[in-house]
């Protein structure tokens, strides 16, 4: 990677400075390598610091973890991919007949139909399961509940067993624990102090808490391929389908155009003419990015506390993966600060 710790600290402390970020946790990924660099603060008021241990809320970086547990549970004939989720769980839709063809696959390639997140506007269908992408959180807490149903354990404990234990991520949890708060990132919303999110309950789509050297093992994983068949681990990584252009969401008619180079596997975004995928991560005052290449073998983890964290993912990107990604591109226009 070209880089000492001491010079990777220093390179992130420049650029917190420049981008008016608060704080971050950046690890490089190779190989089996995993580097951090730590800089910023994690608590504006009081100025403590941020260091390769701190604890920050991954927000939707949890959804890559969850999709690899449960493709586990796939390859171990305990799941389906293409099985109706509605036959261990209620349908999420239950007036909507159409909503009860939703499967694993669905959900994890972002084609259930579903709305992003649960809102004031109701619940509904808005599209067939299946007929193109729009970014659904929702359709993963659908997800949990028809896997907790059908195998009768929770998420937290598949992930544990599957995930967290045998990679070593032992800062890492969908479930808020009080051991992390003495090293927990606050958010930052303009620089404001926000408290501690402290999930009430796992969520498949949001409440992943982790440090960037626990992700970055996840990483190293996916980049070898761990626990997972040849053809699962392919399909993780390969583009189902290709996302709309220009659009994140989109409800309500078929998209005119895609994008030639961003579309979406069995969990991860992927750029298929790079070999790389991708996920990013947003919740009040966090912002996450994590993006790698099966080809270079290598792979980048940002996780911030503050709504302006993905200003870095250029930089951050670019000193592990260089070359241009389309990724990128499409994710600055259309995640808000």
């Amino acid at each position: 990677m070209g880089y000492g710790r001491a010079s990777l600290d220093m390179r992130l402390a420049h650029l917190l400075a420049d981008k008016s970020v608060t704080g971050a946790c950046l690890a490089h990924v190779r190989e089996d390598s995993v580097e951090v660099a730590a800089a910023g603060v994690r608590n504006h008021d009081t100025a403590e610091p941020v260091d390769a241990s701190t604890v920050f809320c991954a927000a939707s970086l949890t959804k890559p973890i969850v999709s690899y547990a449960l493709l586990q549970l796939v390859d171990a004939g305990v799941l389906d991919l293409d099985e109706p989720l509605s036959r261990p769980a209620q349908p999420i839709v239950p007036d909507d007949a159409a909503s009860a063809r939703i499967t694993m696959r669905h959900v994890l390639t972002h084609t259930c139909g579903l709305q992003n997140l649960r809102d004031k506007n109701p619940l509904r269908l808005h599209f067939p399961p299946g007929a193109w992408f729009s970014y659904s959180s929702l359709g993963f807490t659908f997800l949990q509940s028809a896997v907790e149903a059908k195998t009768g354990e929770t998420l937290e404990a598949i992930l544990r067993r599957l995930v967290f234990e045998p990679l070593g991520m032992r800062s890492s949890s969908l479930e808020w624990q009080d051991r992390f708060l003495a090293n927990a990132a606050n958010p930052h919303e303009a620089a404001q102090r926000l408290d501690v999110h402290r999930p009430p309950a796992a969520s498949a789509s949001y409440s992943l808490q982790t440090t960037a050297g626990d992700y970055g093992a996840f990483v190293a994983a996916v980049l070898r391929g761990d626990g997972l068949s040849a053809s699962t681990w392919q399909q993780w990584l390969t583009a189902a389908v290709m996302v709309p252009k220009g659009e994140i969401v989109y409800l309500d008619g078929a998209p005119a155009a895609t994008e030639p180079d961003i579309g979406w596997g069995l969990g991860w975004g992927v750029e298929p003419s790079r070999g790389t995928f991708f996920q990013w991560g947003k919740m009040q005052g966090v912002r996450a990015f994590v993006m790698g290449s099966t080809e270079q073998r290598a792979g980048v983890v940002l996780l911030t506390n503050s709504n302006t964290g993905l200003r870095l993912m250029e930089d951050a990107a670019r000193a592990a993966l260089p070359g241009e990604h389309p990724a990128i591109r499409w994710l600055a226009q259309g995640v808000s600060e």
